[in-house]
């Protein structure tokens, strides 16, 4: 086969015109915990208003309930995800030095399973075996490549326990603020708490879907039914039982 005229070959793209291009983060490391920490506290702050809410307490009352709710939840998901993270952090590390340790003791059995995956990558065994010699030539990259195929992971891109524990926190914290405003400025019913909160869903979920690449529309209102349907049920609940009598 006559090698292509170089005048015939398709030239490489120009800065800027949009063939390099940057992937989504999908590793989790700060995108979930700051999500899941938003709506959470905003779905739960606006369920805990509508309850008590429906229930016909005062004001006052329904203000220091979502206030201790926003302090308690911020805290649980903030411990919750900063523990989380590391405990699997630590499991990575322990499995990497189990991992280090193999390749110490057994480092021709590690070379034929490191084949194994490049031929099953569709690598033929004899070019496998030589990419798997090369690799091997740096202990350090030979270690990441087994670990990383065959825990998933990168040990050395793992998520921060403090940054994933902190954006939770934060994050919590503000979803859980927005429906406590109209009571702070002063408000005396759930429409306002409600009206916000409506809000905040569907921009929410649809910010959700910009980073995801889903439909914007279609993720603020699957956000804006899940949410409204855990406050929906909780001003029931409420509404049912009332406030007991004096």
């Amino acid at each position: 086969m006559t090698e292509r005229d170089p005048a015939q070959r398709s030239p490489r793209p120009a800065p800027g015109s949009g063939w390099a291009h940057r992937h989504r983060d999908v590793s989790g490391g700060w995108l979930r915990p700051t999500v899941f920490g938003a709506v959470d506290g905003l779905v739960t702050n606006a369920s805990l208003i509508a309850g008590v809410g429906g229930g016909g307490v005062a004001p006052h009352t329904i203000l220091l309930t979502g206030l201790a709710g926003l302090v308690a939840g911020a805290f649980s998901m903030g411990a919750g995800e900063y523990v989380s993270v590391t405990n699997q952090n630590e499991l990575v590390h322990a499995e990497v030095a189990l991992e280090a340790d193999m390749h110490a003791r057994f480092p021709q059995q590690e070379h034929d399973e490191l084949v194994d995956r490049f031929v099953s990558y569709g690598a033929d065994r004899q070019t496998a075996s030589t990419m798997a010699e090369a690799v091997a030539r740096d202990p350090e990259q030979a270690l990441r490549l087994h670990t990383r195929e065959e825990l998933g992971v990168d040990p050395q891109d793992l998520p921060s326990g403090v940054l994933a524990g902190g954006a939770s926190f934060i994050a919590f914290s503000i979803g859980a603020l927005l429906p406590l405003l109209p009571y702070l400025f002063g408000g005396h019913t759930l429409i306002a708490p409600l009206v916000i909160t409506a809000i905040a869903l569907l921009a929410g979920g649809m910010t959700v879907g910009k980073l995801t690449g889903r439909p914007l529309l279609r993720s603020g209102l699957r956000q804006l039914l899940l949410g409204g349907l855990a406050v929906a049920v909780t001003f029931g609940i409420g509404r049912l039982i009332g406030t007991p009598p004096a």
